[in-house]
């Protein structure tokens, strides 16, 4: 089962931020490339000619370290960035630390980044996101779901969870609800879900009942069968 993921992280320490705060295009594309040592990352760069963004402009940011102009593609302007990665970006997003994989490129505005990532596990996905939190890099959600793969059921999981229920116990878990203590209300993750608190509340229940019915399902059998 892999998890797909879209979300918008902010921090002034991101990378590349800065050319929509110094430079002031509306958005840039960006990919990430190859990662050079843990301090420092290459990055390819998409920006509308109409932005009128040289590479002296990008040259001068603080964060670059080397620019090289390679050309247009799709009517974009493509720059290669080698850019000095802050601490707390290089410690929080070290390759060893993020089991995922970006499948679009990310969309850089003054909010942050925008991205979309999937995950191998639920525990995966959790794990980023508690990563971003303890290195107060901001993680906004905006969407999440899971494909079972060519033997899984288009509706189900393999637990028998319903798409939405796997939604729900995803946020559920990112965001610390079944930490102790409770790091998030169902009223949070009401607002994270789009419904109201006790549709929040009903939805996690038949859901963990659900998991809890998967699970034991086997082992209640055989009792049953041993009375």
């Amino acid at each position: 089962m892999t998890i797909t993921t879209e979300f918008v992280l902010s921090s002034p320490f991101l990378p590349l931020v800065s050319i929509t705060e110094t430079l002031e295009p509306d958005a840039v594309e960006c990919v990430h490339g190859l990662c050079l040592e843990r301090e420092s990352r290459i990055y390819t760069v998409k920006l509308d000619p109409d932005d009128d963004v040289s590479e002296a402009d990008l040259a001068a940011l603080e964060e670059v370290v080397d620019t090289t102009h390679l050309g247009h593609a799709n009517g974009e302007v493509v720059y290669q960035l080698t850019v000095e990665l802050h601490d707390r970006i290089s410690e929080a997003f070290a390759p060893e630390q993020v089991d995922a994989a970006q499948i679009e490129p990310t969309t850089i505005t003054r909010e942050g980044w925008h991205e979309t990532k999937v995950f191998r596990t639920f525990e995966g996905f959790a794990d980023f996101r508690q990563r971003c939190e303890a290195y107060d890099i901001g993680f906004e959600l905006l969407s999440v779901s899971s494909d079972t793969g060519a033997n899984g059921d288009d509706d189900d999981s393999e637990y028998g969870l319903t798409d939405r229920q796997q939604e729900a116990l995803t946020v559920a878990l990112s965001r610390g609800y079944y930490e102790s203590p409770r790091q998030a209300s169902t009223e949070e993750l009401a607002d994270e879900l789009g419904i109201s608190q006790p549709a929040t509340s009903d939805l996690l229940r038949r859901a963990e009942r659900q998991l809890m019915s998967s699970a034991l399902g086997a082992e209640a059998n055989l009792n049953a069968l041993s009375r």
